[in-house]
C-alpha cells in the first residue's frame, strides 16, 4: 500500500521521486558457498565475523545488496571483499527467508555456490576478522542458518 509520493518539481519536470510504503521492507543479503577439493578433502571458505550479530563466529562470506547492484554483482563483491577470492563461477543456490534467521530483523538471503580447483590463500578484510578453508565434515558452529546453507550446497554439488 502506497502512503505518499514524494517529489520535487523543477519547472514542468519532476526531478526526484520516491515512495514511502505502509509496510516494512525486508533486508536483502547474499552469501557465497565456495568449495575446494572433493570427497574427504572437500573444504569450504568461511570468515570469522568482526561485527555483531555473531561477532567472532564463523560464517559464509556475504552481506547486504546495495540498492544499485545486481545479486550477482553483490555476491562477487562480498566474496572478494571478505576473502580476496575473485573470478569464482557462482550459481544461485536458493533463497533463505525464515523470519527468525537474523536477529537484526527480517532478512531474505540469496545464496550462491561455486567451486575452485585449488585452495587459494584467503585474505580477510572488510567485515571479516579472519578467513580460512574448513573441512566440510568438521565445521565449527556457524552464524545465522549458514549450516543449513552449506548442507544444501553440498547436496547440490554432489548431485
Amino acid at each position: 500500500m502506497l502512503i505518499r509520493r514524494v517529489g520535487r518539481q523543477r519547472g514542468n519536470r519532476l526531478v526526484a521521486e520516491s515512495y514511502v510504503y505502509a509496510y516494512p521492507r525486508p533486508m536483502v543479503t547474499v552469501d557465497a558457498v565456495v568449495f575446494c577439493g572433493d570427497g574427504a578433502n572437500r573444504r569450504v571458505a568461511l570468515i570469522r565475523r568482526r561485527n555483531e550479530p555473531f561477532a567472532g563466529r564463523w560464517a559464509l562470506p556475504g552481506g547486504f545488496v546495495d540498492m544499485d547492484e545486481s545479486l550477482e554483482h553483490a555476491v562477487a563483491r562480498e566474496l572478494a571483499e571478505e576473502t580476496g577470492l575473485r573470478g569464482i563461477a557462482l550459481r544461485q543456490l536458493h533463497a533463505f527467508g525464515d523470519p527468525g534467521r537474523d536477529p537484526r530483523g527480517r532478512n531474505i538471503c540469496v545464496a550462491y555456490v561455486g567451486e575452485t580447483d585449488t585452495a587459494a590463500p584467503l585474505r580477510a578484510a572488510d567485515d571479516a576478522a579472519e578467513a580460512a578453508w574448513h573441512p566440510v565434515d568438521a565445521l565449527p558452529p556457524l552464524a545465522f542458518d549458514h549450516g543449513n546453507i552449506v548442507a544444501m550446497a553440498l547436496e547440490r554439488i554432489e548431485e
